[in-house]
C-alpha cells in the first residue's frame, strides 16, 4: 500500500524553480531515504508533503491524519528556556499520552538523564535526540526526519538506527533525507537521488550500485551520484 506519494511535482521560489516533474513512491511500512546535496530541493519536498507550503503543480498525498504524523526538521523549534522533560510535556498534553511514554521516549534516544537539563545548555547533538524523541512520542504512522544523525556521534547514531528500524517494524512509513551513503544503504529499502530538483535516480540502494556496476567501478552509491552530475552530495 502507498503510503506517501508524488506525481509531476512543480514548485518555483520567485524565478527559482526547485522542484520539476518529482514523482515517486514511498509503501507502507518501509524506510524511504531521500538523497541529494543542499539546495536540491529535499526540504521543499518535505514541507509540501507535510502542507507547509503549497505546490505550483502536481498531486501528492500521505495517508495519515496530521496528529498521526512525526517531524524531525531542519529547524528544531524547541523552547530552550524549558528542559527537555518540559518540551515533551507540551506534546505530551496535545496526543493525550501518559507520562510514561513521556519518559520512555527520553529513554529511546538516551536523554533519561538530562530529562532536567535545560534545552539551551545541551549540546548540537542532544538537541537533536530531543527534537526525535518529540517526533516519535506518539509512535506516529508516518515520520519524517530531516538529516537525522548529522550532528550525531557514531554510537549515539547506531541507537537512532535502531529506534528508527523498530517503529519501521512496527508498521510506522519512514521518510528521511540524509548525506550519509552508508546511512542509506544501511537503512534504506529504497532511496531517491535528487539534483537540482530532478530525480535523476530511484530504486534499491543496492541495486542501483549493482547497476552502475558493470566495469566495476562504482562501489557505492557517492560514486553513482557522482558520475551522474559530476558533483558529490556535499
Amino acid at each position: 500500500m502507498v503510503s506517501i506519494s508524488m506525481k509531476n511535482v512543480e514548485k518555483s521560489f520567485g524565478e527559482n524553480k526547485v522542484l520539476k516533474d518529482v514523482t515517486f513512491d514511498a509503501h507502507e511500512g518501509e524506510i524511504f531515504g531521500m538523497l541529494g546535496p543542499s539546495g536540491s530541493g529535499k526540504t521543499t519536498i518535505i514541507n509540501i508533503l507535510t502542507r507547509q507550503i503549497a505546490a505550483d503543480g502536481g498531486e501528492y498525498h500521505v495517508s495519515a491524519a496530521s496528529s498521526e504524523i512525526g517531524l524531525m526538521l531542519e529547524h528544531d523549534g524547541l523552547f530552550t528556556r524549558l528542559n527537555c522533560l518540559e518540551n515533551l510535556i507540551i506534546f505530551e498534553k496535545i496526543y493525550k499520552i501518559s507520562r510514561q511514554k513521556t519518559h520512555e521516549a527520553l529513554a529511546r534516544v538516551g536523554l533519561q538523564d538530562a530529562m532536567k537539563t535545560p534545552v539551551e545548555q545541551l549540546s548540537k547533538g542532544m538537541r537533536q535526540r530531543l527534537v526525535l524523541a518529540r517526533a516519535v512520542l506518539h509512535n506516529p504512522k508516518v515520520l519524517f526526519l530531516d538529516e537525522p544523525t548529522s550532528a550525531l556521534d557514531p554510537l549515539t547514531a547506531r541507537g537512532i538506527y535502531q529506534l528508527i528500524k523498530e517503529l519501521c517494524n512496527q508498521g510506522a512509513t519512514i521518510f528521511l533525507t540524509t548525506h550519509n551513503m552508508q546511512e542509506a544503504v544501511h537503512l534504506c529499502d529504497r532511496v531517491v537521488m535528487l539534483h537540482g530538483g530532478v530525480i535523476i535516480e530511484q530504486g534499491d540502494p543496492n541495486e542501483i550500485c549493482d547497476r552502475f556496476n558493470a566495469e566495476k567501478t562504482i562501489k557505492d552509491l557517492e560514486a553513482v551520484f557522482v558520475q551522474l552530475t559530476g558533483g558529490g552530495l556535499q
